[in-house]
């Protein structure tokens, strides 16, 4: 007597979205069944990392996660070199520390050559990452997708106060649109229509559902993406069956538990941080995470190795 064991049928299929240009672009999403289910259905893309760069020298990170890039986080190109060369990176996330309002407020032209020249400087695809400040990442991501309109970035965030003018500009360079909502569903679908109905293509479309680190509401956070994934395979929501990005390095180390120091009862607070950022991402990955941005070499390693042995 064999062991039948019963399966889902699913109706729905999650879009394919092709990041980057010539031999070194990367597929993300199309998958036909919930995570990792692949004895119900098919990923043909398994979930991809984006190693984190920041444009300007980070000052308040973590000693634990500031030590594997010390000696270039003077230059993001050499940055995001070191993460390809040195860490195998195969998708950078530069995020735009810099042009925020309350902070250095760099020019949307500065950051926009800044992105240039690492793009120009890297093969692999990449990820432009503004400040959630509306009015400062329309101006500065708009000049982004004008400075490098041969690349194919993911631009975002993207969000209801600036999707307009932001995603506009994407589509007519051939970007493609993050669309960032809070940790709501209905927020998220109805995100998506609109940038829909500008005539943003479904394969321009990524969803960031915002996502948080352990300890930090993270439950909220797996129960909506799971919902979108339901959404899309079960219930066929074609406004939800796009890939989902998931940037949760910052999430991560910004948490007090990352950055206390070593001591009797917390541990060691290199593997403490290490060991929230990996245990983060594969959380993400259960739910659905499509492409997962993540700062600490070891914690990549990590879900490299966590994504090989789900698959």
């Amino acid at each position: 007597m064999t062991l039948e064991i019963p399966k889902t049928n699913y109706t729905g299929q999650v879009k394919n979205v092709s990041v980057g240009m010539g031999d070194n672009a990367l597929l993300v999403g199309g998958e036909s069944c919930y995570p990792f289910y692949t004895f119900e259905g098919k990923m043909p893309e398994l979930p991809r990392v984006a190693m984190e760069v920041w444009d300007i020298e980070p000052v308040d990170w973590a000693p634990a996660a500031l030590e594997p890039f010390r000696d270039v986080v003077n230059d993001p190109l050499s940055w995001a070199r070191k993460c390809i060369d040195s860490y195998g990176a195969k998708m950078i996330c530069l995020q735009l520390v810099s042009t925020d309002p309350n902070g250095q407020n760099r020019d949307s032209a500065e950051a926009a050559s800044i992105v240039k020249r690492v793009a120009d400087g890297i093969e692999v695809p990449m990820i432009v990452w503004g400040t959630a400040n509306p009015e400062k990442d329309t101006e500065v991501l708009r000049r982004v997708c004008e400075s490098v309109p041969d690349k194919r970035l993911i631009i975002g965030p993207v969000e209801t106060d600036d999707y307009k003018k932001i995603a506009a500009t994407a589509l007519g360079y051939g970007h493609i649109v993050a669309a960032s909502t809070p940790i709501d569903i209905n927020l998220a679908k109805q995100l998506n229509i609109l940038i829909g109905n500008l005539g943003v293509p479904e394969d321009q479309i990524v969803i960031d559902p915002t996502v948080s680190s352990i300890g930090y509401g993270i439950e909220y956070c797996y129960s909506v993406m799971e919902r979108i994934r339901i959404a899309a395979l079960s219930q066929h929501d074609d406004r939800l069956q796009s890939p989902i990005i998931c940037n949760i390095s910052r999430e991560t180390w910004k948490t007090k538990e990352a950055k206390l120091p070593d001591d009797e009862l917390m541990g060691n607070a290199e593997k403490r941080g290490i060991m929230l950022e990996a245990m983060s991402a594969l959380m993400m990955l259960l739910a659905g995470g499509d492409i997962l941005v993540m700062r600490h070499p070891k914690a990549i390693e990590l879900a490299r190795g966590l994504i090989k042995a789900l698959s």
